[in-house]
């Protein structure tokens, strides 16, 4: 299947804003947990949109600030309980997985309102309109989509290290992969594996062979690659600091080490946030930003491909609202514009 990627952004503005503004109008659903407090942060930089509102039931009325600590002095922004879904243009659905599907079930958003679900509720292929929301193989789709369903963490950091590989046909046995996730990946609420004594210094695998994000992952290579009857062997471990995702995979062939090298780089050659880097790659390169960074390295008949996300930005926000962007015809890159902590 043929890669995206050279799509240019050449979509019409979206012609419905809804507060006569000339900006998208935003709503959040459970705007209170990281997610919600990276998505705030993200738009409140935002060139071209506006958060009519933040909806949080246990929060209402509180300051958005007095919650997501780090906007103290960015926004006198209150959340609420209400939800004026008629004064905007597109809501982030932020909820816990399984609570979307749900959701639509008891409340009804305007048709021409647009949505992108966080949650893994519409990610996988089925009875319903979403498009899956990773740029890298779907742009196209995503500037026509009604409704975008974001990729998961894990998945967006693993499927970037494999993509390329499907294009070119090279996930013929079975992929070891390895990945570690900061903590912000458990989500808000506290639990015995995140707590500050029980994760510094330590390092735990989760949910071994079995984790959710497999489904999604092997969807979009299937759908590149047109078979995959293979198994991808995704060891995840949780990791002593806040955020970030670092991967390895391990990829069986025979092909030729520049031939692969140099079809990782077209894979990625128009993509906005995903890079190729010829030189190792750690982690600090791309906390606090939108991007994907991969490398590959050969060793005789195996591939070793590193792949490192921001968990909370591309693997989260900052990917839903490269998602906003697109659907609305704005530049793909408006409002992601993120310095990296290097140091």
């Amino acid at each position: 299947m043929d890669n995206n990627n050279n799509i240019t952004n050449n979509v019409t503005r979206h012609p419905l804003l809804r507060r006569g503004l000339g900006r998208l109008s935003v709503g959040i659903l459970g705007a209170a947990g990281y997610t919600g407090g990276e998505l705030i942060r993200l738009l409140l930089n935002h060139p071209e949109a506006e958060i009519v509102f933040a909806n949080s039931e246990s929060n209402a009325g509180n300051l958005v600030s007095d919650v997501h600590e780090g906007l103290v002095g960015d926004t006198d922004l209150r959340f609420t309980n209400a939800m004026p879904f008629d004064q905007v243009d597109v809501v982030f659905f932020c909820f816990g997985h399984g609570k979307s599907e749900q959701f639509l079930k008891e409340h009804t958003i305007p048709e021409g309102v647009k949505i992108i679900d966080l949650a893994q509720d519409f990610r996988i292929k089925g009875d319903h309109d979403y498009v899956y929301g990773l740029p890298e193989i779907n742009k196209a789709e995503i500037q026509k989509a009604q409704h975008v369903a974001n990729p998961g963490c894990f998945a967006t950091c693993i499927q970037v290290a494999l993509l390329p590989a499907a294009k070119m046909g090279l996930l013929k046995y079975d992929v070891s992969v390895n990945a570690i996730t900061g903590s912000t990946g458990a989500g808000q609420k506290p639990s015995a594996t995140t707590h500050f004594s029980w994760r510094t210094g330590n390092l735990s695998i989760y949910k071994a062979f079995t984790h959710q994000h497999l489904a999604e992952i092997r969807q979009s290579l299937k759908q590149v690659q047109g078979t995959l009857d293979i198994d991808i062997d995704f060891i995840p471990y949780r990791g002593d600091f806040a955020r970030g995702i670092f991967c390895t995979a391990v990829i069986r062939t025979k092909e030729d080490g520049d031939s692969i090298i140099q079809g990782y780089k077209d894979f990625y050659r128009d993509a906005a946030f995903t890079h190729y880097s010829d030189k190792p790659i750690d982690l600090k390169q791309v906390v606090n930003t939108n991007k994907a960074l991969v490398h590959v390295d050969v060793f005789d008949n195996k591939v070793l491909v590193t792949s490192c996300i921001d968990n909370l930005l591309k693997g989260a926000v900052g990917q839903a609202v490269q998602n906003m962007n697109l659907m609305f015809g704005i530049d793909e890159a408006a409002g992601l514009k993120l310095k990296a902590s290097a140091f």
